[in-house]
């Protein structure tokens, strides 16, 4: 049945709101047993701390409540089943730090830690910034939840093919557009991340410092593109 395919099944959540002039992106993952109430005592609490604008309370609130109730639509249904592997890619900017990488994550290993993951690779890398590790879990999160929802459709549509579906031919399209493909036939033993440099020298790990001016000159790039 469908849920995260981690150890813990919680929902990612991406707010960027605009109200007079005033800005609030966030991104953070949320527990779907959570009651609903706390969803507005968030959201009241953000607004007092950030010192953002009363208004900002109802559109927080209604933007979580809205992510919330897609996740939930799909509690219950069945996912596709088979053994599987695809691709994660990282490219993102927290602060001064930027990231690229990418690696194989098995969406059947339902003990797999995002968090945990992340907490190796800055580890690993260098990487001083604490805001960079939840980046880094959220951007996978993310991109398991939308593979999670494409194995509910798939499996939808294997029961409404008469023929059905093999596992072999399974194929899984990523925001990266890059296929999933079978872990035991590639790799043998299920892990849960794969990085198989031999075979995958592009598979490698990019960390960047950048300077205030290059910080600056993507900000506004990102302001513009939001505009």
């Amino acid at each position: 049945k469908f849920r995260m395919p981690t150890a813990e099944n919680l929902v990612p959540i991406r707010l960027d709101i605009e109200i007079e002039g005033q800005r609030y992106k966030d991104a953070f993952t949320w527990n779907p047993s959570d009651p609903d109430s706390e969803v507005v005592v968030f959201a009241k609490r953000t607004v007092r701390d950030l010192k953002l604008p009363p208004a900002f309370v109802t559109q927080i609130a209604q933007s979580i409540q809205s992510q919330l109730v897609e996740f939930k639509s799909y509690e219950g249904q069945d996912m596709y089943a088979g053994e599987k592997i695809v691709p994660i890619k990282l490219d993102l900017r927290v602060n001064h730090t930027l990231v690229k990488d990418q690696f194989l994550w098995d969406l059947n290993n339902f003990e797999s830690d995002p968090e945990e993951f992340a907490r190796v690779f800055c580890k690993d890398m260098g990487i001083e910034d604490p805001e960079v590790g939840p980046a880094i879990a959220f951007a996978i999160r993310e991109q398991l939840f939308e593979i999670a929802i494409q194995s509910v459709v798939s499996a939808r549509e294997s029961r409404m093919s008469k023929k059905g579906r093999r596992g072999a031919e399974y194929t899984q399209i990523s925001k990266g557009g890059a296929v999933a493909v079978d872990l035991v036939k590639l790799f043998g033993p299920k892990s849960s991340v794969v990085r198989k440099r031999k075979e995958w020298d592009v598979y490698e790990p990019i960390v960047d410092l950048l300077s205030n001016e290059e910080v600056d000159a993507l900000e506004a790039k990102e302001e513009r593109n939001f505009r």
